[in-house]
């Protein structure tokens, strides 16, 4: 009797393994990455769909929320952005320094964003660091995120502020 429900477990779920490996195979990866440090989370995104092309502008972007996903908006943060080269030495100088700005975006409104280029097909990591403004009460944070340029230029990576 086990064999025969073996063999009926056996028959019921190969063909539902076939019909939904293949969608799980294809369907396509979030393009948004999140991550949490200390009571803020960040989701962070970057044109076109987290392939940017070497030297082309690539637009990024980092929705910030507090614990109980209550929006940060850049007006209530000290945000800082650096872009450094993969792997990065220990004490390595940043490439840049992109300036953020109030960026709205999908259903996002003020939040940190900025333009950047990348000039050298590569990974790149981009570290986000922010603080409390007056009257705004989080703990300081700071995240990492690793980007890939593709393309064949050779010059650094610039922003466009």
């Amino acid at each position: 009797m086990k064999r025969s429900s073996v063999s009926y477990l056996d028959n019921l779920c190969r063909p539902l393994i076939c019909l939904a490996f293949p969608a799980l195979i294809t369907t396509p990866v979030l393009a948004h990455q999140v991550q949490v440090s200390g009571d803020v989370a960040a989701t962070f995104h970057i044109e076109p769909n987290h392939n940017p092309k070497v030297g082309e502008p690539a637009q990024a972007w980092f929705t910030l929320t507090r614990r109980g996903g209550q929006l940060l908006p850049l007006a209530q943060c000290n945000c800082q952005l650096a872009v450094y080269f993969v792997p990065r030495a220990k004490n390595a100088v940043p490439l840049m320094k992109p300036a953020l700005k109030a960026t709205n975006t999908e259903q996002y409104k003020q939040i940190p964003g900025t333009e950047i280029t990348f000039n050298k097909a590569g990974a790149y990591e981009l570290e986000l660091t922010g603080a409390p403004k007056a009257g705004a009460s989080f703990k300081p944070f700071k995240l990492t995120y690793t980007v890939t340029a593709s393309g064949s230029k050779t010059a650094t990576a610039t922003d466009h502020h």
